[in-house]
Formats: C-alpha cells, sequence, structure tokens
C-alpha cells in the first residue's frame, strides 16, 4: 500500500477520505483543510480523528467547564500547585508534601469487554498520577450497573470487578474506596470510573511539556500493538444503539506486571534528575503524547515513526498513531542524559527508543521510512479542536417528574410494617452488603491504609515516618440529579465532603466524572450546564478548587440516557492518621448523637425508589453552610479525641446508618427518636447534612458543647449495647431486629446474584 505523504496530499486534493467513520463531521473536515492549506494525510487525520473527538477535546463541555477556572486556589492548610489542564491536579498538603489525584471513565470500553475496560481503566489513572512525579498509593473505583437482577448486569458486573481487582491487586496498590450503585438507566451503559492519589515532594513535581530545542524524545514501556486503536477516544465518542455498540474498535489490553516495572521505573528516573518532560500515554496513544508535548514547550518536534518499537510489524502508520496500547509513557530527556535514562529502562526491563527530537520549527512532523506523513501545528491538534455551543433546553418532562412528588404514596405506619420496611431496604442492590465486591480488592497492601471499604471514606498515610495523611471520598446518587440536576450536583459534592469530614480529615480539594448521556440532545446539555453550574457555586461556598477531572458523554443506549451522574471526588488532608474516626459503635454504654435537621424529604429517595418503584418531585434541600459546620464540628472531635465512631446520613437515612454501624461491630443499639418525630421520617429520611456519632459518657458534655458553640443541632438517640448472639437493633416502643436477622438479610443479595 502506498503510503499518503504530505507531498501526496498536496498534489492530491480530491482524495476521498473516510473522516465520517472516524467521528469527524463535515465542518471539523473542513476546518482541518483550512488549517493546512490541503487535505491531511491519512495519518494526520487519523491524529485529528482520535485528538478532536468528544473524549479528548472537550469541544461540547469546554465553555461549561470554564466555570471552573475562576475557584479558589487557596484553601483550608492548601494550595493548588496544579490543577484543570494537567494531567492531574496537585495540592500542597503540607510538611513538603503533595498530593495528586484524579478521577476518569472507562465506561463504554467496559461494556464491550468488561474486564479489559475496566482493568485499563484502572491502568490509565495510574499513569497519569505517575506522570505528575508522584508515587501512587491507592486506588478507587466508582461502578454503576443496570438492574441487579439482570442478565447483561451478570454478564458485565463480574467481569469489572474482576478486571479493577485483578489490575489494582497486581500492581500492589490498595484500593480503598468507591462505590456500587444498581439502576435500570445503566442497563447497557455501565459506568467505571477509577480513581488514583499519589504522593510527592513539591520539588518533584513534573508537568508535560516538551522543552528544549535538541532534547530527545523517548517513548518507554510495553510495545505498541494493535489492541486499543481509536479505542476509549472514538468508542466513548459514540452512543450505543439498541444493539450494543455502533463501532466495536478494540479495546485496550491490560499488562499489571509491565505498568508495575514502569512505575518503578518511572520513580527511579524521576530520582534521578533526568525527565525534563513526560507525559503517559492513554486515550488518543501517539497522537496524543507528541502533540500534546509540543504544543506545551517550545512549540515543535521531530518524530520517526518507524522507530517505535512494535508487537505487530504489519501495524500501518496511522494505526500506529491511533493505537491506545496501555503501559507507555513519553519522556524529553537531554541528549547528555540519553544513555543513562536507557540504562535504567534496561535495568527495569522496560524497553525504551528515542523516538524523537525537539525542535523550533512550531510544527509537529512525523516520518515514516523517509516519508513526511505528518506536518501540523501541534496546537490545533491537542488544544485548538472545536468548541461547541450545543442548544440547551430544559426538558418538557421536568416539571412533570417534579410535581410528582412521594407524598401520597402509602408509607409504614405500625411498628410491624416500620419493621418490615427497614429489613426490605437493608436487603435491597443499593443498600445491601457490598463485601461480594470489595473482597476482591486488596485494601491494605503497602501497609498505610488507614481506613477502606466500608467506611465512609477511606484514607491513607502518605510516609512511613509521618501521621500526616489523606481521605477521599466518591459521590453521586443520579436519581436526585434526574429530579434536579444543579441541586443533585451540589448534593453529590456534599456528601462527598461529609464523608471526608466523617473520617476526621478537612475537605480540601475535588475531582470529577462528569456522565451523562448524548450532547447532541438538548435535555442532556441542559442537565449538563445545571450540573457544572451547581458544582462551581458549591466548591465556591466551600472553598474547594476543582484540580480536574473528565467529562463522559454519549452513556446512553438509542434514545435512552442514564441518569445524569456527576461523580464527585473529594480529598481531605489530616495531621494524625492515628486519629480516624471509624464507621461502627464498638464500645458498649456510649451515647448515639444525631446532628443535623430531618425533614420529610424522600424525593428520590431508596424508600420510594426500592418499595414504590419512584421517581418524582425535589431532591433533599442543600444547605452548603450547614455542611461546612458540620464538618468543623467532625473535624474537631476527631482531632480531640471526642468521638468513638461515626457515620455520615445519606441512602436510606437513619435506619441504614443505624443497621451498619452495628453490624460492623456486632454491637446492638437502643435508640429512642426524637420527642413528637414521625418514625416513619426519623428512620427513611434523607436529608443532607447529618450524621450520627458514638460518644463515650466521659466526653458527652464537651461534644455537646462543641455542637452548640458551632450551631450544628444536636440529639441523643440511644446507646449502645452488647455484642453476641443476643444483640438487637431496637427502637424503642415500636421494634427491635436481632442482629443476626440483619446480617442476614444484608449481606445475602450480592453473592446470591453473581456467585453462581
Amino acid at each position: 500500500m502506498t503510503v499518503d505523504t504530505v507531498k501526496h496530499a498536496a498534489e492530491n486534493p480530491d482524495v476521498a477520505q473516510p473522516y465520517a467513520e472516524l467521528g469527524l463531521k463535515d465542518d471539523e473536515y473542513a476546518r482541518i483543510r483550512e488549517i493546512l492549506g490541503r487535505r491531511p494525510t491519512s495519518c494526520e487525520l487519523a491524529m485529528y480523528s482520535v485528538m478532536w473527538s468528544e473524549h479528548c477535546s472537550y469541544k461540547s463541555s469546554k465553555i461549561h467547564l470554564s466555570k471552573f477556572g475562576d475557584l479558589p486556589a487557596e484553601t483550608h492548610r492548601g494550595k493548588l500547585l496544579a490543577g484543570i489542564g494537567e494531567q492531574a491536579g496537585v495540592v500542597d498538603v503540607g510538611e513538603g508534601y503533595a498530593v495528586t489525584f484524579k478521577i476518569e471513565s472507562h465506561n463504554h470500553p467496559s461494556y464491550v469487554e468488561p474486564y479489559q475496560g475496566a482493568a485499563t481503566g484502572v491502568g490509565g489513572i495510574v499513569r497519569d498520577i505517575l506522570a505528575m512525579g508522584a508515587r501512587p498509593i491507592a486506588v478507587m473505583d466508582s461502578l454503576r450497573f443496570g438492574s441487579a437482577d439482570a442478565p447483561d448486569t451478570h454478564r458485565v458486573l463480574p467481569g469489572v470487578v474482576a478486571g479493577v481487582g485483578g489490575y489494582g491487586n497486581c500492581l500492589g496498590l490498595p484500593n480503598i474506596g468507591g462505590e456500587v450503585v444498581f439502576d435500570p438507566s445503566y442497563a447497557g451503559n455501565p459506568l467505571v470510573n477509577a480513581l488514583c492519589v499519589g504522593v510527592l515532594k513539591h520539588e518533584d513535581l513534573h508537568l508535560a511539556k516538551a522543552a528544549g530545542v535538541g532534547n530527545q524524545v523517548i517513548l518507554y514501556g510495553a510495545r505498541t500493538g494493535g489492541d486499543g486503536i481509536g479505542g476509549v477516544s472514538v468508542l466513548a465518542s459514540e452512543t450505543f444503539d439498541a444493539d450494543g455498540p455502533a463501532k466495536r474498535p478494540s479495546v485496550q489490553v491490560g499488562d499489571p506486571f509491565m505498568e508495575k516495572l514502569l512505575i518503578e521505573c518511572t520513580l527511579e528516573l524521576f530520582a534521578a534528575g533526568i525527565v525534563v518532560g513526560i507525559q503517559d500515554l492513554g486515550g488518543a496513544g501517539l497522537s496524543c503524547a507528541t502533540s500534546e508535548l509540543a504544543s506545551a514547550g517550545e512549540g515543535g518536534m521531530r518524530v520517526w515513526l518507524d522507530r517505535v518499537p512494535l508487537r505487530d510489524s504489519s501495524l500501518a502508520p496511522e494505526e500506529i498513531l491511533m493505537s491506545e496500547s496501555q503501559e507507555r509513557m513519553m519522556a524529553v530527556v537531554t541528549p547528555a542524559d540519553v544513555d543513562r535514562f536507557l540504562a535504567i529502562c534496561e535495568k527495569w526491563d522496560v524497553p525504551a527508543t528515542v523516538i524523537g527530537e525537539v525542535d523550533d520549527s512550531g510544527r509537529l512532523t512525523i516520518g515514516w521510512h523517509g516519508e513526511t506523513v505528518v506536518d501540523v501545528p501541534p496546537r490545533t491538534v491537542a488544544h485548538e479542536g472545536p468548541v461547541y455551543h450545543r442548544p440547551l433546553a430544559r426538558p418538557d418532562w421536568q416539571d412533570t417528574l417534579q410535581a410528582d412528588v412521594p407524598d401520597a404514596l402509602p408509607r409504614p405506619a405500625s411498628a410491624e410494617e416500620l419493621r418490615a420496611t427497614l429489613l426490605r431496604l437493608v436487603g435491597s442492590s443499593n443498600l445491601a452488603d457490598r463485601s461480594w465486591v470489595t473482597d476482591q480488592y486488596d485494601r491494605y497492601v503497602l501497609g498505610n491504609t488507614v481506613l477502606a471499604q466500608p467506611d465512609d471514606a477511606g484514607m491513607v498515610r502518605l510516609a512511613d515516618d509521618s501521621t500526616l495523611g489523606v481521605a477521599l471520598a466518591t459521590d453521586c446518587n443520579g436519581r436526585f440529579t434526574k429530579l434536579d440536576p444543579y441541586t443533585g450536583t451540589q448534593l453529590a459534592l456534599a456528601e462527598a465532603y461529609r464523608n471526608v469530614a466523617v473520617s476526621g480529615a478537612r475537605p480540601l480539594a475535588v475531582t470529577d466524572c462528569l456522565n451523562f448521556g448524548s450532547p447532541e440532545d438538548p435535555a442532556v446539555m441542559w442537565q449538563f450546564e445545571q450540573a457544572t453550574q451547581g458544582l462551581a457555586d458549591a466548591c465556591r461556598i466551600l472553598g474547594l478548587p476543582v484540580t480536574g477531572g473528565n467529562v463522559s458523554f454519549y452513556n446512553q443506549t438509542g434514545a435512552q440516557a442514564i441518569l445524569p451522574t456527576p461523580v464527585v471526588g473529594v480529598l481531605g488532608v489530616t495531621d494524625d492518621v492515628t486519629r480516624r474516626v471509624r464507621q461502627g459503635w464498638s464500645t458498649p454504654g456510649s451515647a448515639l448523637y444525631l446532628l443535623g435537621t430531618t425533614e420529610p424529604e424522600f424525593g428520590g429517595s431508596e424508600w420510594a425508589h426500592v418499595v414504590h418503584g419512584h421517581l418524582g418531585g425535589l431532591p433533599p434541600r442543600v444547605d452548603l453552610e450547614a455542611e461546612r459546620r458540620l464538618a468543623d464540628v467532625l473535624v474537631d472531635a476527631a482531632a480531640n479525641g471526642l468521638v468513638l465512631a461515626a457515620h455520615d446520613l445519606s441512602d436510606g437515612g437513619l435506619a441504614q446508618v443505624l443497621v451498619e454501624g452495628s453490624l460492623r461491630a456486632g454491637h446492638g443499639v437502643e435508640v429512642v427518636l426524637p420527642g413528637g418525630a414521625d418514625p416513619f421520617v426519623a428512620l427513611f429520611s434523607e436529608s443532607a447534612a447529618r450524621a450520627v456519632v458514638a460518644v463515650g459518657p466521659e466526653e458527652e458534655a464537651r461534644f455537646v458543647e462543641l455542637c452548640e458553640r458551632i450551631g450544628v443541632p444536636v440529639a441523643r438517640i440511644g446507646t449502645v449495647g452488647s455484642s453476641g448472639a443476643d444483640a438487637t437493633l431496637k427502637v424503642d416502643g415500636l421494634f427491635d431486629v436481632p442482629l443476626d436477622e440483619l446480617r442476614t438479610a444484608w449481606a445475602r443479595p450480592l453473592p446470591e446474584l453473581f456467585e453462581s
């Protein structure tokens, strides 16, 4: 086959090109021709198609994401060292340490090939963290599937969970938290959002730029293969049809053992001080790495594509540029350091090859066996793609949905009905025990995990010689976001913020993974605009910077979009991980206190969803100042040793917290609901800005005084009882349930569904 060179493209302007098949619109293709002053070569077309895809260019979301750019960079005790636009955000956490963290999606690949889709999602986010100069120290995952009993969920979920666990376990990284959510809207379009956190010293921060004319460009890591050609970049920019993906490019294949070698090799290269700039190869592969490094550096780079080490010698240059083969990095190195760089790679058995050179041409030129196949301004590929102001419109059905309040739904009234409702909810798919999933993940490898599932947040110590640590939580209730995208997104932030504070850490910064349907649907774009505005406004009030994240569009099958799912991750910091607060009640005689205000709020609740299959009304009210005050109490109480355990209130309300807190340590509780309260509202409302804490008798007065001083409503609601065969959860005057019966109802559902 004749190679389509730049010279050939200039001399043959009318050659038909498959730009539409590569996902480019007519006007986008015309714009490429305008930029180049000629038609693109087939290699240039390949590069523009993947880099201008929705997944890589954010062309439908850029104008809305700009709201995050002016958020405060100074927050609490930390400051932002690197933010949006870098491979991951970096935050100062004190003692000379910085933390980098980010969450990204691998949704469509995980539907096509669940194991490899999820595994390579973990691998990709780990390399993003590594590329900032950090050692990855933990991962998390936020997963969503169709109904738990649906056939396709049984195909997808086991593979996704095995992929997340298999890759992370082989890397030796603890999986410290996340979510598993079921809803019919995710049928055929699961969400697999992976988060990684890493630690570095301030002086070790590295950025993605090709600086220094004459510096050498080195590709190192796994060889390039045919797996993942156009993978996530094209697959994640396409709506699935009713029969599955409209396009099925091969999903990337991961090798966690090569990634482990790559991590250790890269960290040694950093320690040697011989890396000028670095970038991982993820979505869009070499197309992304070369164009982004060049445009962020001196503006010019020459690459010899035929030097790229291949697993498949039959690959065409276009395929090499589009391949998303995993476990690859690209570094910029001075000529004097090349031999040392290659020697370190050889020590770790990591292939490394000089494939290019930084120049001052202002162009990215790529050669193939002596012929120039790419000659482009790199910024037009990496940063100057199309920007769409998509039409947006509040959907006609939104008012009808919000008017369909759950107030008229039959409610349990008798003690027997309340007891039965509690048991039904704790055994429902979204509230049942997640151990079947989380036991497949290593939560304690490396020895620095302080909290992990099922605690509200994961927490890790940053160094062996320090008690400094960070806590992380991810959250989103898609039903809330469908009822009101603005409020629902703020509730996602509030819950993650609360979960971090419950652990005893001070919330510090935010990352997000915004999962929505097709941006070509004005209703979806309205949801997206409302969600980003809600998150920006809430972060401004709470003083949190958005450090970066991911947008995932086209999450829908045919015309059926998923619930809008803006997953929010919050990172917090604690000076002393030994003061962390666990979830379960374990000290007999300690008092249980309910913090916050309970209202009759059931729109989008688990009770309405599980018992009645209902979605309508408005989500719980957001009070961000109340969330801030609650966090102040929780963090202060943890630092001063005033609380023995704590648990935030969210899905399932107080009843779910009492169950989980009792089952965690095996201690019963006796609860007296606040006087005059409707027992149903008290037990099952999902009002926000609430938590339950266990306080020892000797600290009750100090704790109550702290709450009153900060302005957080506090009510003593019960006492922790004994453990053993007779332990019960007793709601005084209404019912009691033996913990053995609760444990059976709570622990049984997922194993029964998926072990077969």
